[in-house]
């Protein structure tokens, strides 16, 4: 075993020659102190697979990963994990080499024994699959590469596909935060002894198990109180032919699954299929996504500024290029996308790419208002997962609260500018608990308490409704009867999961106490948001940045945000994904209330009101995307065209 394990590290460093002999003298030892048939040996076989299928030697992985596998369901028997490992490992020797008929049926084998697993409904089951599904999503990818490779876009591959890759995504922000807590517990331990700290790492440990016993609970309370929200965690994939059924005439469901080396798109109408790979890498995602946020995460810049820096439209055409391009053939007569972003995605409003090239970029601020935004094209939605659809859209059936509005914002925060850079690592410095003295050095945002103003206004509510400063505390909000609210509003910096040490999952910055408690720390987290009970059309998150400070997306953080908010009875989100001008956010979302009242969804109700705002007069600064593409529309429920 100690052999076996020192071999893995050199293989993680790319120190392959020094690994070889290391893993054949642990095989040589195995074979002969318990047999040619042990389980031990058919891992020590697995590993040495492992070690050649990296060093490009795909016919020896075969050949030891197949010998391995015998061994294996003989003793382990055929759904046992570390079966599923070596088919794993055996089904990408045969992809490497492109015989991907012969990969495909182990990979599916794999496959279905994980999904039995991950659909385990006791305890003991669920807590036990947890670390597997931290490290399977790249089985899931390597099954729906191997689909496409043998069976190319046909329909039965699309249908294969799209539910394999929804158990790629499965309960990624429980697990996630699992996985920053593991992370900072191996970083504690791997101290020289003089360093560590045992009351540091026992938190850590009681974190991680509070972490699972959260995962366990949520799913507990989603069974009995939300049982229509159950697909919200569920690894039961939703099928393609269920998922057609739920999409109106003039609606289309796009679905992207990003992964290291490749890429795969799904676009979903009522009568037609498309199942597409795409050449855009992760890695590659990411940049281009750094790359445009950065030209829009301005906050409120003079107009003076957003002169010297135009939209660089080529490279959002580029990426529209990639991404969404290959599957406009289906959507011909489509008004709404419905999409279920991957990755850096979720982090970038779509409405910003660029549907056809250009000869040059705009030259002017004005020029801005010319371009073939994808916005001008289709009213746009976000979901978290394929399966959200069902659910949210039968949820949408039920009547909201009936008080129009409820408003939380501009928290008690004591520094000027951007303070999220200095601040951040130290607000869990002290424990579970922030430590509110860190969380007050956060930046002011004065401007969120005109823009909830303006909201409550629009919706005829009282002003008593808006509570600001002193009074948007989390203890307030915990001891609110929202349920009864119609729209509530949350102005304030969102802070994504792992953008600073101590965060495990996202959260919402309010006006922090004196001094920190479990019920109060001034950090309203998605584990204690999913908690509250809402009974909410609209759920407005403004001001809150979808990034990490520096500009790398948050993708994680905003699912895990607006997943919480719908477990707790939320129906939609309007979620802005920069802090954007106040007179700017205020003229989109009184805007897009009024279009809504009209009749039009809210998808495209935000449509209109963002092509509006391009276009307002003497504003030319107002047709850069950085002040009418902050909102996305997460979750819209309504079935067809139109409606509420």
């Amino acid at each position: 075993g100690t052999l076996d394990r020192l071999a893995e590290l050199y293989q993680v460093q790319g120190r392959y020659a020094e690994a070889e002999p290391l893993h054949r003298r642990s095989l040589t030892i195995r074979e002969k102190a318990l047999g040619p048939d042990h389980p031990d040996v058919g891992t020590t076989l697995s590993n040495l697979a492992t070690l050649f299928l990296r060093q490009g030697r795909y016919a020896e992985a075969e050949r030891l990963s197949r010998r391995s596998l015998t061994i294996r369901e003989k003793a382990l028997g055929p759904d046992h994990p570390d079966v599923g490992t070596t088919l794993w490992i055996q089904a990408n020797a045969y992809a490497r080499q492109r015989r991907w008929s012969e990969g495909l049926p182990l990979i599916r084998r794999a496959t279905r024994a994980m999904a039995t697993r991950f659909a385990g409904r006791e305890d003991g089951d669920r807590t036990a699959v947890l670390a597997e599904q931290r490290t399977r999503s790249g089985a899931f990818e390597l099954h729906v590469s191997l689909l496409h490779g043998a069976q190319g876009g046909e329909t039965g591959a699309a249908r294969e596909g799209l539910e394999v890759a929804q158990l790629a995504r499965t309960r990624q922000d429980g697990i996630a935060r699992m996985q920053v807590i593991d992370t900072r517990l191996v970083q504690a331990a791997s101290r020289v002894p003089k360093d560590r700290d045992a009351v540091a790492e026992s938190r850590l440990r009681a974190e991680g198990e509070e972490a699972k016993r959260s995962l366990i609970a949520l799913d507990e309370r989603m069974e009995k109180e939300f049982p229509q929200y159950r697909e919200l965690t569920s690894p039961r994939p939703l099928a393609l032919v269920d998922a057609q059924k739920l999409l109106g005439a003039e609606e289309a469901l796009v679905a992207l699954l990003v992964s290291n080396e490749e890429s795969f798109l799904w676009v979903l109408r009522r009568d037609a299929a498309l199942f597409e790979k795409l050449t855009i890498t992760r890695r590659e995602l990411e940049a281009l996504v750094k790359k445009l946020r950065a030209q829009l995460d301005l906050g409120a810049d003079e107009p003076e500024r957003m002169l010297s820096r135009p939209f660089d439209v080529a490279l959002a055409h580029e990426l529209y290029r990639k991404l969404l391009a290959p599957g406009d053939k289906l959507l011909t007569g489509v008004k709404h996308l419905i999409v279920v972003p991957d990755g850096a995605l979720s982090s970038l409003p779509l409405g910003v790419l660029v549907t056809e090239p250009a000869a040059q970029g705009p030259s002017s601020l004005a020029d801005h208002v010319k371009v073939a935004w994808l916005a001008k094209k289709y009213a746009i939605t976000s979901l978290p997962s394929v399966g959200s659809l069902r659910a949210l859209r039968a949820f949408a059936k039920g009547e909201p609260g009936r008080d129009p509005f409820l408003g939380f914002g501009d928290p008690v925060l004591e520094a000027s500018g951007d303070a999220r850079r200095r601040t951040i690592a130290a607000l869990y410095s002290r424990g579970a608990v922030a430590d509110a003295n860190e969380v007050r050095k956060l930046a002011r945002l004065p401007e969120t308490a005109d823009e909830l103003k303006a909201i409550a206004a629009t919706l005829r509510a009282p002003a008593d409704r808006v509570r600001l400063g002193a009074q948007a505390t989390e203890r307030a909000v915990k001891a609110a009867d929202l349920s009864s609210y119609r729209t509530l509003a949350f102005a304030t910096h969102g802070l994504m999961a792992g953008e600073f040490k101590g965060l495990a999952e996202p959260a919402l910055v309010l006006t922090p106490p004196e001094k920190g408690s479990e019920l109060d720390d001034g950090l309203l987290t998605a584990g204690e948001i999913s908690q509250l009970k809402l009974n909410a059309d609209w759920v407005i998150l403004s001001a809150c940045n979808t990034a990490a400070p520096d500009g790398t997306p948050g993708a994680d953080g905003l699912s895990g945000l607006a997943k919480a908010f719908f477990y707790a009875g939320a129906r939609s989100l309007l979620v802005s994904h920069w802090a954007v001008s106040s007179e700017a956010s205020v003229a989109l979302t009184t805007r897009m209330f009024a279009e809504a009242h009209k009749g039009a969804s809210k998808a495209e109700a935000l449509r209109r009101s963002m092509l509006s705002l391009m276009e307002t007069p003497g504003k030319p600064h107002f047709a850069h995307p950085a002040f009418w593409a902050p909102f996305v529309v997460v979750g819209e429920g309504n079935a067809g065209w139109g409606g509420r």
